[in-house]
């Protein structure tokens, strides 16, 4: 299932994204998709109920980010050599974990809100992935059985609070609106191969990232059970998992967001987000 959330900022109401291409509002069996009420029996719920009875909602409604909110926004980065290559930084003997605010999420098609000052932002197209069952100490063989389902994530990032600024890199990836996600969360059931999913990410219509899930150096299930010997990980928490080459900072002279811009980035099978870019 396709699950995603519509509506003007701050009501969202839940809805499915029905086989037939239509949205559908599924409030009135579930309140909202929270970290509360992600689980097994929400997707019995929804699997069970006819969703095309349900109300139809008009395709011209904006998109919210497919959770009313997460606990933890957990970032990998360096997690395609390529990637980590362009960055000038060497390629990770383990996972390089940060922090986004979780204040930062945001829905696919909202405006980018650049910082006040800032002359390095920069995009990232990643895979994200939305726990379901707690984690704790998971081994890898079972890590992907406590996955509710993924997305598509804009790790927007700003390149001179993330490394001139010193301190941590979350200074750099959690401003409002660098977290957009989806449009939908798409369930397990219908990604075959979390590491066979290609994507991309344009920039005023020029390709600048294309890659595959497939050249990630840690995958999916790695990461969640490595993350899982250090943190408690539970429904809700929302896990983006690196971006291929491409980045503005991987530019020769680097190339940076601003006023007007507009990104559009997609992942096989999670859909597509556009966003504008414009000044706080």
């Amino acid at each position: 299932m396709k699950l995603l959330r519509f509506g003007n900022k701050g009501a969202e109401k839940p809805a499915v994204l029905h086989t037939d291409g239509t949205i559908r509002d599924v409030s009135s069996l579930v309140g909202d998709f929270t970290p509360e009420t992600l689980s097994p029996a929400l997707t019995r719920i929804l699997a069970s109920a006819d969703i095309g009875s349900l109300p139809e909602v008009p395709s011209s409604v904006r998109i919210g980010a497919p959770l009313l909110r997460t606990g933890h926004f957990i970032a990998i980065g360096l997690n395609y050599a390529d990637h980590a290559a362009e960055s000038g930084l060497p390629v990770p003997s383990e996972p390089v974990v940060f922090s986004k605010a979780p204040s930062c999420l945001s829905g696919p098609n909202d405006d980018v809100m650049l910082p006040k000052g800032s002359e390095k932002t920069d995009w990232e197209v990643e895979l994200a992935v939305i726990i379901g069952e707690r984690c704790d100490y998971v081994e890898e063989k079972d890590a992907l059985s406590h996955v509710f389902g993924y997305a598509v994530c804009n790790d927007v990032s700003e390149r001179e609070y993330q490394t001139e600024r010193g301190g941590q890199w979350v200074k750099g990836k959690s401003a409002p609106t660098f977290g957009p996600l989806g449009p939908w969360l798409v369930t397990t059931d219908e990604i075959a191969d979390p590491q066979n999913l290609d994507m991309f990410l344009d920039v005023n219509g020029e390709r600048r990232q294309t890659g595959n899930t497939k050249t990630m150096i840690f995958s999916v299930a790695q990461i969640v059970s490595y993350l899982s010997r250090f943190m408690v990980l539970e429904p809700g928490d929302v896990i983006t998992t690196g971006t291929p080459p491409g980045v503005g900072l991987g530019m020769k002279p680097p190339v940076y967001l601003k006023a007007g811009d507009e990104m559009r980035l997609g992942i096989s099978g999670l859909g597509e987000q556009r966003q504008r870019v414009v000044a706080r």
